[in-house]
């Protein structure tokens, strides 16, 4: 039955969340059962895509691209795909009507990925965090708003601007892996090689701009997803904190961390506040 190829689908985009970021999963848990699965089946597809780009050198990577991109084209057009990671993502796709420009932006830049190292100017480096950031927030606030358009466009910038957060923040803790596995630098006007203390600072009061914004939305978001954006932002506002203290040559050197137990004690400390509608 087509109901229980759905269900293995889901499944396998479930599990490739928790297997892949424990802090995202940790964060999804929080989200209301209803709009639950559809955030793994976002996550699944630019799991996978990211992936392609960052994790299989021995590969052939612009064919397995391309054919992630053709299978994608086909499950959109055939609503059903034997990937059950696309499978599951062309259902929410069509669920809440989510913008196919969002997912062409998103590809581009996993495109962008396969060859370009340097990002020279600040319109190539926002074109890049648009796509390969921004558009996933946009994507998860389509769930979230379940068809309010006018609720989409009121928490978009915010939804963006988030997005954007995160992702720079995964920049500056993967730096040494950016640049030492796969010869990339984001950031425009710093020597990420060379990275000093100015310059962190500049890039860390860059993300907390975002994440000024950002927050301004989540006290917005319907109830069902509240808990669980507000705990992937103290998740992330951690590991900036942490970051923030790192002295620049260590980031270089290291890749920082939340320990498990620390993650819990944000979660209890996050769950606090949404009960004391403190968000």
């Amino acid at each position: 039955m087509k109901a229980l190829f759905d269900s293995v689908s889901y499944n396998c985009s479930t599990l490739v969340t928790r297997s892949y970021s424990t802090s995202f999963s940790l964060a999804t848990k929080m989200l209301a059962p209803s709009i639950r699965q559809d955030i793994y089946n976002i996550y699944g597809f630019v799991r996978f895509a990211d992936e392609i780009v960052d994790s299989f050198h021995e590969y052939d990577k612009a064919y397995l691209l391309d054919k992630f991109q053709a299978d994608w084209d086909a499950a959109l057009e055939h609503k059903i795909s034997l990937n059950p990671i696309l499978n599951s993502f062309q259902h929410t796709v069509h669920k809440y009507n989510i913008p196919i420009h969002l997912i062409d932006a998103f590809m581009k830049s996993m495109r962008q990925d396969l060859d370009k190292k340097v990002y020279l100017t600040h319109e190539e480096y926002k074109e890049y965090i648009y796509g390969s950031a921004d558009v996933v927030g946009l994507m998860c606030l389509k769930v979230f708003v379940k068809g309010d358009e006018a609720k989409y466009e009121d928490l978009k910038a915010s939804a963006m601007s988030l997005g954007s957060a995160f992702q720079k923040v995964n920049f500056l803790r993967d730096l040494k892996a950016d640049i030492e596995d796969l010869d990339r630098t984001y950031f425009p006007d710093a020597d990420l090689q060379n990275l000093d203390e100015a310059s962190k600072q500049k890039i860390i009061a860059e993300i907390e701009h975002d994440f000024k914004l950002g927050l301004e939305g989540i006290a917005k978001l319907p109830i069902e997803a509240k808990f669980g954006v507000f705990t992937a932002y103290k998740y992330y506002s951690k590991l900036l904190h942490k970051l923030k203290r790192t002295p620049s040559k260590k980031i270089k050197n290291t890749r920082i961390r939340i320990p498990n137990y620390q993650k819990m004690a944000l979660l209890a400390r996050s769950y606090v506040n949404y009960q004391l509608n403190l968000i």
